[in-house]
């Protein structure tokens, strides 16, 4: 297995580090002997990492000509348009079958190439929207951590690198291996969720004034309440129906969305925070039963209270 991780001016070394350090393990655990990792970049040579870091021979674009994978592990931000020659390396080596991986702002360059067209693809929560806008036949998912179609894989933000390199791990190799490298690493060897368990979602109301705004800190303060478009309506003293116009408006979203919103960043922070039994919680923050709270929390993050709380508790933030 022959891969080769392109490399830039400027990369933070934890990005380029991710793939070394999964792959490169897979070599030093006897997993598989010929399995060779190597860095090339644009113009060969030695490249300055963001650190301050030189990292010297590395190789040329002709590393690429029989790698099986190549993987893009990081990008500029905000992110720099591709150049030419590195779009026409990644879509002959695609072209010839080897598998290309944009990890985290990756992505970028994969999508330029336009190794994404019409397909689902993930990258860094906060360049989501960058890469929405830039590559509009690009459908971007912010439920996972990694997407692989099997010739092209992108993955969510940062440490997500180390499950899409665990991952073509697993592919390759199996299982057992993956597992190994994994536990090797102190790592999990497949992490519940996506990225959207990350994403931070402030729990304050827009910055609006007036009835509404009034109407929006007296919801916050009553979240375990039933909060009905009815009842904020006429908190606001206006009809239901200007109330809903006036606040799509003004949050870009509807009333009952924005509510739902704010009953899961309170059960996020109770989660977190608290030791309060589900049902408890549940309750606290205004779902109707625990069933439709452990629904709309696993659709919103992608991983269940239950799972969250393990991994986001205070108590055990230093195990």
């Amino acid at each position: 297995m022959r891969i080769a991780v392109y490399t830039f001016d400027e990369i933070t070394m934890f990005h380029l580090a991710a793939p070394l350090m999964v792959f490169g393990e897979v070599t030093r655990l006897g997993l598989a002997a010929d399995w060779e990792t190597r860095l090339w970049s644009s113009g060969g040579g030695s490249i300055r990492t963001a650190e301050g870091y030189p990292i010297g021979d590395v190789a040329g674009p002709d590393l690429v000509d029989d790698a099986d994978i190549v993987i893009v592990p990081s990008w500029s931000l905000p992110p720099e348009p591709t150049d030419p020659e590195l779009r026409e390396q990644l879509a002959v080596a695609h072209g010839r079958g080897a598998t290309i991986a944009g990890l985290c702002l990756g992505a970028f360059p994969l999508a330029d190439a336009g190794l994404l067209d019409g397909r689902e693809a993930v990258t860094h929560w906060e360049a989501m929207p960058l890469l929405a806008g830039r590559s509009p036949g690009v459908r971007v998912d912010s439920s996972v951590l990694y997407i692989d179609h099997g010739d092209v894989l992108t993955s969510a933000g940062t440490a997500a690198a180390l499950d899409a390199c665990l991952h073509l791990v697993r592919k390759h190799l199996g299982a057992a291996a993956a597992t190994r490298v994994a536990r090797s690493l102190v790592v999990a060897p497949h992490r519940e969720g996506g990225q959207a368990q990350y994403i931070e979602r402030p729990l304050a109301r827009p910055a609006t004034g007036g009835a509404l705004g009034e109407v929006l800190d007296w919801a916050l303060a009553r979240l375990d309440q039933p909060l009905t478009v009815d009842v904020l309506a006429e908190q606001a003293r206006m009809s239901r129906r200007s109330f809903v116009r006036h606040f799509q408006q003004t949050t870009g979203t509807t009333p009952a969305r924005w509510i739902l919103e704010r009953r899961l960043d309170e059960a996020r922070v109770l989660l977190e925070t608290t030791d309060w039994g589900i049902d408890n919680l549940a309750a606290a923050c205004g779902f109707g039963s625990t069933v439709t709270f452990r629904q709309n929390f696993t659709a919103a993050f992608g991983t269940t209270p239950t799972a969250y709380r393990r991994r986001f508790t205070t108590d055990s933030a230093g195990l």
